[in-house]
């Protein structure tokens, strides 16, 4: 079994968003002090001299980013990364959030049949959706931004064409099963 600190740094690695210490305990099922030094610890750790990640925290928030010494080399390839043109799963991602927004990465990756992950975060980058926690649901959700909308001259992400034909949960149940056939 994996130790307390191996799990917040997985947690750390993979979240794209700081943790809280109350979302790392209830994660883990720790006690506050024992989440609390571990991220002490991992934070010791991660300030050796020559590392490509610290760990960075402000007051309860816990984030895993880039070492100073390497922020142009990653601001440099972000920006090459995404100055280009969308892949076309890119914008089967991008099209699936925009009509179907707010939608969690499982229902993405359920309708596309591939991991999203990166997509994802070369979304995020590119500043055309945005993330947010669903609390009953537990889970993080995508949809669009107004940058998004304001790229694409709409006021309104109901003015995207055929939005209320291709919003509705019968049309996507349909497109669903013809990708499936």
């Amino acid at each position: 079994m994996s130790s307390l600190k191996s799990k917040i740094e997985s947690l750390l690695f993979i979240s794209n968003q700081p943790f809280s210490v109350k979302k790392l305990m209830n994660l883990t099922g720790e006690e506050k002090e024992k989440v609390n030094n571990a991220v002490s610890e991992l934070i010791a750790e991660y300030s050796q001299a020559d590392r490509g990640v610290v760990i960075q925290k402000i007051d309860d928030q816990i984030q895993l980013a880039t070492s100073a010494e390497n922020a142009k080399l990653v601001k440099d390839f972000i920006k090459a990364e995404t100055t280009g043109e969308l892949t076309r799963a890119a914008l089967e991602a991008l099209t699936i959030i925009a009509y179907r927004g707010p939608v969690s990465r499982a229902d993405i990756e359920q309708i596309r049949g591939v991991n999203c992950a990166i997509i994802l975060r070369n979304l995020l980058i590119r500043g055309l959706i945005a993330s947010s926690q669903d609390k009953r649901k537990m889970q993080t959700t995508y949809n669009i931004t107004f940058d998004f909308l304001q790229f694409l001259g709409l006021k309104e992400q109901s003015e995207l064409p055929d939005y209320q034909k291709l919003n509705s949960s019968e049309s996507l149940e349909k497109i669903i099963n013809q990708a499936k056939s």
